[in-house]
């Protein structure tokens, strides 16, 4: 796939909440590209609408107006079985909160999505104890979450939103519960993993120490791109920082 593929593409998408008799604009005509292979971070105060367009991206909540594609294919149009095909084989997704299943160890918690998948078990605890092995969890596959970490129960969720290969993984403020260094491990692995398997890392999150890995930050403001800066543009000032929130 040449690295100037869109992955994702987002067409002037729209959101409107009903809250009681109010209407609430999230989105108000976002327009966004993101090419295969890169560590793209969405920034932006509360209620900006960043996590509403993450959502959107991940086939979490549809469009008022507009479009979301995902390979060229216009995700709204799928139907419910596609979808969940689509979230199964092609997103893999990593939570603030971790949500892994408290009563299954970290293997069955990786191997989870195979086994949905159609995966016969065998080949499930192969490549589960694989991955746990590339997030240096090798030696914990028997531990449920309750015996592990922070830090370690998001590896675990990291190598959850592995188990079938997607093209995209979707980490919403995948360090918000996490101490300083564990957040900047989790940062490095996901980094790595954009790198070296060319999977398509988009983080909805208020952590700074993003900015360092990212291909490209997505600023949103009041349900709009205020702005997109690349690598190279973008000025790691925390004063500067600090003046867009």
């Amino acid at each position: 796939m040449p690295d100037n593929h869109n992955i994702v593409r987002v067409s002037g998408v729209t959101k409107k909440f009903q809250l009681g008799k109010l209407e609430v604009e999230a989105l108000k005509g976002i327009n966004l590209k993101i090419l295969v292979g890169h560590y793209i971070s969405i920034m932006g105060p509360s209620g900006s609408g960043k996590s509403t367009l993450f959502n959107m991206i991940g086939g979490l909540d549809k469009p008022t107006t507009g479009k979301v594609f995902i390979d060229e294919v216009d995700i709204a149009q799928l139907d419910a079985y596609e979808l969940a095909w689509l979230r199964c084989r092609k997103i893999g997704y990593i939570f603030q909160t971790f949500n892994l299943i408290q009563v299954m160890t970290a293997l069955e918690n990786v191997t989870l999505p195979m086994i949905f998948a159609g995966m016969n078990n065998d080949e499930a605890v192969e490549k589960g104890i694989g991955l746990l092995d590339l997030v240096g969890l090798g030696d914990r596959f028997q531990h449920k979450p309750s015996e592990l970490s922070g830090g370690q129960q998001q590896r675990v969720a990291v190598a959850r939103a592995l188990a079938n290969d997607p093209a995209i993984i979707l980490a919403d403020e995948p360090t918000g519960n996490l101490d300083l260094s564990t957040g900047e491990e989790i940062i490095a692995l996901l980094k790595n993993l954009s790198q070296e398997r060319k999977v398509t890392v988009i983080s909805a999150t208020h952590d700074f120490k993003m900015l360092n890995v990212s291909d490209q930050v997505v600023w949103i403001r009041d349900g709009r791109v205020d702005k997109i800066e690349n690598r190279e543009e973008l000025s790691i000032s925390l004063g500067t920082i600090e003046e867009r929130e």
